[in-house]
């Protein structure tokens, strides 16, 4: 749903406002949280001050703790080493066509992050302009299973980008691709309104079934890493916290 500027005056929300971690609460919280709708204010700042204090490796360890799977998608790495969240909008392309990919613009909602797998890496599908036209519309971040290029410009850009790797060279707009389809990469299988958590150490997916489970199991990994945090300051070693001696 898009937030006009009137409705924010008129409903007096800030929407980065941000809770302290202590005064994080999880309770009833569901995937349709990442956004605002105009009446899940408080869910929607409370989850959004949640991912924003949490981090992919505790993602992926509470995701294997309940479904036995990391969700990491293991060639993606971060290109300008942002973080990033939301729902996925999908897409699948050849590498030398990448206006399959302002299809998949026009598709996503505000808030959405783009999923793009390519057919290889002999050409980017990815650059300056898209990233522009992208933050523009709202999009938060885009995530190519392939190449990206124009590196000088998206190492400085305010906007998020993985890739598996980069190249100077690209197709034509042909829009021969597929949008919000599901696809499998790296044996991860992935559908369109999933959940992505990206940073700079990688890129993890939740499935969106479970992303309420996850959410509330990252919270607890987030709390005893804190715990644990405060041991070792005081003097303890780690073997002694972890109970091998």
């Amino acid at each position: 749903m898009s937030i006009k500027p009137q409705d924010l005056l008129n409903n007096k929300k800030d929407l980065n406002k941000k809770v302290k971690f202590e005064d994080i609460s999880l309770d009833n919280i569901s995937i349709d949280d990442l956004t605002y709708d105009g009446k899940n204010y408080k869910n929607y700042i409370n989850l959004n001050s949640f991912l924003d204090n949490v981090s992919s490796c505790q993602i992926s360890d509470a995701f294997n703790e309940i479904a036995h799977r990391s969700g990491v998608l293991y060639n993606l790495k971060s290109i300008n080493n942002l973080k990033v969240w939301g729902k996925i909008t999908t897409s699948k392309t050849d590498s030398d066509d990448w206006g399959t990919i302002t299809l998949a613009m026009d598709e996503a909602d505000e808030g959405d992050v783009l999923l793009v797998e390519t057919s290889d890496m002999d050409a980017a599908i990815w650059g300056e302009l898209a990233s522009t036209c992208a933050k523009n519309s709202g999009i938060k971040a885009t995530i190519v299973y392939g190449c990206v290029r124009d590196l000088d410009a998206l190492l400085t850009m305010d906007y998020p980008i993985f890739a598996c790797g980069y190249r100077p060279n690209a197709g034509k707009a042909l829009g021969l691709g597929e949008v919000n389809v599901d696809l499998e990469l790296e044996s991860v299988k992935i559908s369109p309104g999933d959940f992505l958590y990206g940073d700079e150490t990688g890129v993890v997916i939740i499935p969106k079934e479970f992303f309420t489970s996850v959410m509330q199991k990252t919270f607890e990994i987030k709390l005893k890493e804190k715990s644990i945090t405060d041991m070792l300051n005081s003097g303890m070693s780690l073997s002694h916290v972890v109970g091998l001696k």
